[in-house]
């Protein structure tokens, strides 16, 4: 399972955990604006706006699983098992599978006005990467510098929601976790104060005491309430150092730790790596479970105009500072 985010300060953030009981040889991947992507269904793109993000990169196909584009527009695929439903290709439809969605969007959108008016023509069909990666069940948050939506392919079509928090995380569908956020609107930073009984002196005893109720389980609803109420009650300064921080921090809430969630077979769910793009500048930060490290790419600083990929493996080793 996965939680994903935006933050925004002086600067606008966009990133992810992603909490899996495997890993792919994923890398950090940069698809320059000459790369040509190839559509199974739809005319390729010989030049379109270039990408940086993390993806498993197989025959020379990028499989993003989370990226921003060079005008700012980010997007992340997260596992939505038992209601992602994909359909037939549709006649006068953009047929996109589901492993090219995130290409297709970044390629050509450089706000969710943009993405709004492409998903209008857009089906997101049954199509299997290959017989070995068959379509996983997804549902995509994107955010731009100054929104977000969530999009979900369900049994009743294609739906696009509003996102007014910037998250996301797995099941239960987006307007079922919205909604279930009116449960937990007692929660406060501040301190509480007695509304159990006027006939009791009952007093605080501890900080914090105001977030009694918050979700701590590592399940999608209740990961989607920690992280909602972290982000939107989180302060941080403007500088990029404080905000990256500040970014890791939120996400660092719903961390998964090796043995919490066992998946039978001696494998157990943890979070694999998180992400922190800057989506004004083109930087790409990430950690990894056993690294803890900020380590940062920037598109910029590679040659935009080629046409094949460039990837960074991920440092997975965790790097100390001796100070003494």
């Amino acid at each position: 399972m996965c939680t994903a985010i935006t933050y925004y300060t002086n600067n606008h953030y966009f990133g992810r955990n992603l909490d899996l009981e495997y890993s792919y040889k994923e890398t950090v991947t940069i698809t320059p604006r000459n790369y040509k992507f190839k559509f199974r269904k739809v005319k390729e793109l010989d030049n379109h706006y270039a990408i940086i993000g993390m993806a498993y990169i197989s025959n020379d196909y990028p499989l993003y699983y989370d990226a921003i584009n060079e005008k700012g527009l980010g997007m992340a695929g997260l596992n939505f098992p038992n209601n992602a439903n994909y359909k037939e290709e549709q006649e006068n439809m953009n047929n996109i599978a589901p492993f090219e969605f995130i290409p297709y969007v970044l390629s050509q959108c450089s706000d969710i006005e943009e993405v709004k008016k492409l998903l209008k023509n857009t089906n997101i069909a049954l199509i299997n990467f290959s017989k070995q990666l068959p379509a996983s069940p997804l549902h995509w948050i994107i955010a731009d510098k100054e929104s977000s939506i969530t999009v979900e392919s369900v049994k009743d079509g294609l739906k696009i929601y509003d996102n007014p928090v910037g998250v996301l995380t797995n099941n239960p569908t987006f307007d079922i976790q919205m909604f279930n956020l009116n449960n937990y609107m007692n929660l406060s930073t501040e301190q509480p104060i007695n509304k159990f009984s006027k006939k009791l002196n009952l007093e605080t005893y501890s900080r914090g005491m105001g977030g009694i109720g918050l979700p701590g389980d590592l399940s999608s609803a209740s990961r989607f309430v920690k992280a909602t109420f972290t982000k939107m009650n989180s302060i941080s300064g403007n500088s990029e150092s404080e905000s990256i921080s500040q970014f890791f921090h939120i996400l660092e809430s719903v961390y998964q730790q090796r043995g919490c969630v066992y998946m039978g077979d001696d494998k157990y769910e943890i979070t694999i790596y998180s992400s922190c793009c800057n989506m004004d500048k083109g930087i790409y930060y990430y950690k990894t479970y056993e690294n803890s490290q900020i380590t940062a790419i920037d598109m910029y600083k590679e040659n935009l105009e080629g046409n094949q990929l460039i990837s960074y493996d991920l440092i997975k080793g965790q790097q100390i500072y001796m100070q003494n």
